[in-house]
């Protein structure tokens, strides 16, 4: 889930509603729906509910409380003495980007701002073209093919 926050820099609610018919593995894609509000689960929580009003028994998405109690334990493990949230993986997202050239506008786009000043809070601008757009996860990620001996099991996110 910290993956996708900074590598698709998703709000918190968007990565915790997202939704299996979301996601497009073969182009590589996320599409955000009801950005900032409004059920088929990416992750879904662990208990099941009733409906009052129906009697329907669902499940929601899982609580963001339960993210943002492993990043601030991952932080913690990791030393880092800086606040560091959720957010702060979208912030990241949209510095690395403009620091690997991508045009202010581009990054406006994707993080869904509807006024480019709302961008520029986040970081400093520079003038390229955004076809193409890779996401800063992809620089980060690399699967290797055997566990590190030197790292526990537990320690790993």
């Amino acid at each position: 889930m910290a993956a996708l926050l900074y590598g698709a820099g998703l709000r918190l609610f968007e990565c915790l509603q997202l939704r299996i018919k979301d996601v497009d593995f073969g182009s590589g894609q996320i599409v955000v729906r009801a950005a900032k509000g409004n059920n088929e689960w990416i992750f879904p929580a662990t208990r099941i509910y009733r409906d009052h009003v129906t009697g329907e028994r669902r499940r929601h998405h899982l609580d963001e409380s339960v993210l943002q109690r492993a990043v601030k334990e991952a932080v913690r493990r990791a030393r880092i003495n800086k606040p560091v949230s959720c957010h702060t993986f979208r912030h990241s997202f949209a510095t690395h980007l403009l620091e690997d050239g991508y045009d202010i506008r581009t990054v406006q786009e994707l993080l869904g701002h509807k006024d480019v000043s709302t961008t520029m809070v986040y970081c400093h601008i520079l003038n390229k073209d955004w076809a193409g757009v890779r996401s800063p996860m992809d620089k980060v990620i690399s699967v290797p093919s055997e566990p590190s001996p030197e790292i526990d099991r537990k320690d790993r996110l």
